[in-house]
């Protein structure tokens, strides 16, 4: 691997860690940084939205709003670089306290996402869920 490719990965990786922060901290101005004006965003495999950056940027701050916890591990990232192009998947793992709810949920699976290099670095253009378990979803949360 030579320098450059090590440098876009890094950069890429820093990406994905500003992106877990942004949405635990509620900061949707940051979280908007991770990506391009026109990026495609499909929450829709854990019962969320579809759409566009600012869209759902504006659906996820009314959607966690309420949530007293939410905590994002990225890990196991796996970066295709190709020129100003890399296809990434990556590992997350999500503990939360769903409003009302009294004990953790928690959820897992990867995160898909096309990164394009722009001017002011590696930003996502595409990113879809892929929701692959759940623990006390939404529905079972108000059991615990």
């Amino acid at each position: 691997m030579d320098l450059q490719a090590l440098s876009d990965k890094l950069e890429i990786q820093e990406a994905l860690a500003r992106y877990a922060r942004a949405v635990d901290d509620k900061d949707w101005a940051l979280w908007k940084t991770v990506f391009t004006p026109d990026a495609h965003i499909d929450y829709r495999s854990a019962g969320g939205s579809v759409g566009g950056r600012d869209e759902i940027a504006n659906w996820l701050r009314d959607s966690l709003e309420h949530f007293s916890m939410t905590q994002h591990y990225i890990t196991n990232i796996e970066i295709e670089l190709d020129g100003d192009e890399a296809r990434v998947i990556a590992l997350f793992y999500n503990p939360m306290i769903y409003p009302g709810a009294t004990g953790l949920s928690y959820c897992g699976g990867r995160y898909h996402h096309r990164f394009v290099r722009t001017p002011e670095g590696w930003k996502s253009r595409n990113l879809r869920e892929e929701n692959q378990w759940f623990v006390k979803a939404p529905g079972d949360a108000k059991e615990q």
